[in-house]
């Protein structure tokens, strides 16, 4: 099986895109809607500069936001899915796609941590 996780990041970038772009925009919503688009769209944006990177440190530290902004985008999720009970179902795929990519980036974090102590 072929993997590409730049591509995956990139497909669940456009996945919270679609699914904001249907939902409500009230008062609540409207703020939990920009912060979940900032986070989410920096993962991959993230994990394309890592790709990119000139040293192992640098490659390290985009990982490193990485993790932190797929984390920062589950809380996003739950808060979107407590003001929003009838979305709840897509939320949870939403989620657990974010917490897939939370496990992917933390395993490549303790990877390079490991590398690192050889």
């Amino acid at each position: 099986m072929n993997y590409d996780l730049e591509e995956r990041t990139k497909k669940y970038s456009f996945n919270i895109i679609e699914f904001l772009l249907k939902i409500n925009r009230n008062d609540i919503n409207k703020n939990l809607i920009s912060q979940l688009i900032r986070s989410s769209t920096s993962v991959g944006a993230n994990y394309s500069e890592a790709n990119a990177a000139s040293s192992r440190k640098e490659f390290k530290n985009k990982i490193s936001i990485c993790r932190k902004e797929i984390q920062e985008t589950k809380y996003w999720v739950e808060l979107i899915a407590k003001s929003n009970p009838e979305e709840k179902e897509k939320l949870r795929k939403l989620w657990a796609e974010a917490h897939e990519l939370t496990l992917i980036f933390n395993k490549i974090s303790t990877s390079l941590n490991k590398i690192e102590k050889l």
